[in-house]
This record gives structure tokens, sequence and C-alpha cells, in this order.
């Protein structure tokens, strides 16, 4: 996915309403990519679960719009945008207020082979990477690519870097990368073409959990860096169970 951190939208602008097949549509809200924009995508949802619309069996938020799906033997489209198009007209300005999580992070080495050479790329040592990366406080704009895979906003620009010309065909569950503008954390082993940071032990995608997802969109995320013997602890407690992220008002 490719996106552009653009300058802010007009939060009046009223949204789209685009019919994709025959089960759902999406809410488009805008063109780009911010945090206002974001904030609208949240509160749609919210008042899409409020109404507890029948037939409406899945909402997915993105980076500027909702993908409501439904059930077509329910209700029909004809009959469900202009339910949607009521909600959008009274959903608000509603600020998105999320859960603020942190997550250990050990960086560089085979944890993050990538360090070293996004430092070389911006003039700088790879502590100042890293002091850069884990200062940060990054917005999870939305899930998706595998399950669980949390896409960030809120790199420093400092930081923005490219992707890979050429991508790597699997890099483990856990690996915390930045490609272009974006930051992520790797719930599952997959391809990818982004630089790898570091690797954190949290599983955001556990389907031992009740609730698989550790994270949703509108949270708020922290990386907090940790050394290998840390890691390797940490580890060992989220192989038995433990989550090893924590949040930010009990750190």
């Amino acid at each position: 996915m490719s996106v552009s951190m653009p300058p802010s939208q007009k939060p009046a602008d009223p949204p789209r309403f685009l019919p994709a097949g025959d089960g759902a549509v999406v809410v488009e809200f805008g063109s780009a990519v911010d945090e206002a924009l974001s904030d609208r995508v949240m509160a749609m949802d919210a008042r899409i679960a409020e109404a507890g619309i029948e037939g409406v069996v899945e909402t997915v938020p993105t980076y500027r719009s909702l993908l409501v799906v439904y059930d077509p033997l329910a209700i029909r489209a004809r009959q469900l945008i202009p339910r949607l198009a009521e909600l959008a007209a009274n959903a608000g300005e509603a600020t998105t207020v999320g859960r603020r999580w942190v997550i250990p992070v050990c960086y560089g080495g085979d944890h993050g082979e990538d360090l070293e050479w996004v430092a070389k790329v911006h003039d700088m040592t790879p502590e100042e990477v890293i002091a850069l990366h884990s200062e940060a406080i990054y917005r999870v704009y939305m899930i998706g690519f595998t399950p669980g895979f949390a896409y960030l906003g809120g790199l420093p620009e400092i930081l923005h870097t490219p992707r890979r010309e050429t991508p790597r065909t699997l890099v483990p569950a856990g690996s915390v990368a930045i490609g272009g503008q974006q930051a992520a954390v790797f719930s599952v082993a997959a391809p990818s073409g982004w630089h790898m940071l570091g690797r954190t032990p949290v599983r955001t995608f556990d389907l031992k959990r009740d609730d698989p997802f550790l994270i949703a969109p509108g949270d708020r995320i922290r990386f907090s860096p940790v050394a290998a013997a840390e890691f390797a602890a940490l580890a060992a407690r989220a192989e038995a169970g433990d989550i090893v992220a924590w949040h930010e008002e009990e750190a």
C-alpha cells in the first residue's frame, strides 16, 4: 500500500458512498491521510455500531474510508446507503480516544538487520535512529495486509525512507519496520519490502487469546528499547501467554 501524509482535509466534506460488490459499501471521506480524516472514519464506525443496523455484519476502518459489509439477503444497498448518509451527517467531529500502548523493541542485529543501513542513508548513527523512532507517538490508522498487521502514522519525517528495491520473501512475526512515511508491527511472518529496525516479543495477533487482536485503529503506540537479554525473557513470557505490552498510564 502506498500512501502520503497530506494536508488536512476539510472536516465538512461530505462522504462518498461507493458500492463494493453485492455485499459491501465503501464510505469514503477523502483522498488523503491525516488524523482529522481518521477521526471522521472512527466516528462513523462508532455511529454504525450504536445504530445496530440489521444486516450490517462487519465494518473495516481504513486510512480514509470505512468498508461496511452487509448481508444482501437482509438489507439492500439502496436501503443501507440512505441510513449511512443520515449517520454520517450526524457523526460529528468526535476525536478518537484509543488506548495507548508501550511496546518493547530490541533494535538492530539479528532483530533489525536494516537498522545500520537506514542510519547510513540518513547520515545518522544507529543510536540516533533508535532514539527518533522510539520517542515518537504513533497512531494506529488501520489493521490489514495480514491479521493484526498495524499500519502506523507518526514516523518522524527525518526517518521517511523509500521501501526496499527488492522485497524479502519472509520477515519474522514481531518485526518493527518502516516503509516510506509509515511504520508497522508485523503480526505474523510475511513477505515485505519494509526496512526492519527491530523486533518485539509482543504478539499483536494470537489465536490463543479470547480476543486475538491486541491493538485496534485509533490506538496509540510508543516503542520502548530493550536489550537482547530482556527481549528473550519477554519472549518466553509471551510464549506462556503474557501480553508483555502495557498501557502508557501504567508505565
